[in-house]
């Protein structure tokens, strides 16, 4: 990845643009006014004119930069007003190497879209002072649990081996039916789903297609208690309606797709507890703070790379449909 001349700013990372090698403009500017010019054009202009858009080694640009001085240019977006989402991170583990938290349900991984400032790395570079800081993985945003990011650009490439080469062991756990729903078949536990997953970049779903499986989970199931409605009322995740029974499971990745444990447990006919995608797509709605995706990264294992001693973080936190059972 090409380093970027400018610095981290307020937890956020330049962007980069690259620049077309040709075309009906004749600077940097004219093609910046050309993408954005209906936005902001004297924003633009200014931020050419402060010597705040770069090149590489950092060289200032100005409003006659000609187009094909520069292949890639670099400034701070101009980041728009964010409602602070009411979840806080808990730090678990920090070393010279790594920095370890409990990411809360509702709170996305990395900026994006909306969400810029609050974003677990953007909120923890600013907290803790570390612009360097970078996520070793990825949880969804509705996902909450045990997050590593590495603190040490020195040290990071050894982590990235380790998830790369599947020597990471990753544990979730999640609240969903203590049965099937009707249609599906009894489950004998511990059970192995393995089935061949894809997301496309303009779908929001993940599917399940023909071939050769890419993804497998173990799931186990811990223990079964009521839960919020009698036995045989409808079940709607969104709403929190739930079956009479409810059950903690442990689920093993094997492999890390994009929405795999939320699928692998639909496809048992046991949608995971607040579930808005699977095994049915909700109406898009406001997130409701009381009703978090009963989806937790529970555990990760790995033998540290630096000190060779195998490791083992755990989270702290409850999901909340079991918790409340321990009332």
């Amino acid at each position: 990845m090409m380093q970027s001349p400018l610095p981290v700013r307020e937890g956020v990372n330049a962007t980069r643009l690259r620049l077309p090698d040709e075309g009906p403009w004749d600077t940097a500017m004219d093609y910046m006014m050309h993408r954005w010019g209906h936005i902001d054009p004297q924003g633009i202009e200014d931020r050419f004119d402060a010597g705040e858009i770069v090149g590489e080694g950092g060289i200032p640009l100005d409003r006659a930069t000609r187009l094909e001085d520069h292949t890639f240019i670099w400034y701070y977006r101009t980041l728009p007003p964010e409602t602070r989402i009411p979840v806080e991170l808990d730090i678990l583990h920090q070393d010279e190497h790594l920095l370890v938290v409990d990411k809360p349900h509702f709170l996305p991984t990395t900026p994006g879209g909306t969400y810029i400032q609050e974003s677990a790395l953007v909120r923890l570079r600013n907290q803790l002072g570390l612009p360097d800081l970078i996520p070793m993985h990825r949880l969804d945003r509705m996902t909450a649990g045990v997050l590593l990011l590495s603190t040490n650009p020195e040290t990071r490439g050894k982590y990235q081996v380790l998830f790369e080469k599947r020597q990471v062991q990753k544990e979730y756990e999640c609240v969903s039916a203590a049965e099937p729903a009707p249609g599906y078949p009894a489950v004998e536990y511990p059970v192995v789903v393995r089935n061949r997953m894809t997301k496309s970049r303009s779908y929001l779903l993940a599917e399940v297609i023909d071939g050769e499986p890419n993804a497998e989970t173990r799931i186990e199931r811990l223990e079964t208690f009521d839960g919020g409605t009698p036995a045989g009322a409808a079940v709607s995740n969104a709403a929190g309606a739930h079956p009479g029974r409810l059950a903690r499971y442990r689920l093993e990745p094997h492999t890390g797709k994009t929405h795999q444990l939320r699928v692998h447990m639909a496809s048992l006919g046991l949608g995971i507890v607040n579930d808005a995608f699977y095994p049915e797509l909700l109406d898009k709605a406001p997130d409701d703070y009381t009703k978090p995706l009963q989806l937790l990264a529970r555990g990760i294992r790995f033998v540290d790379p630096i000190s060779g001693r195998p490791v083992e973080y755990r989270s702290r936190l409850e999901l909340s449909e079991a918790a409340r059972t321990r009332l």
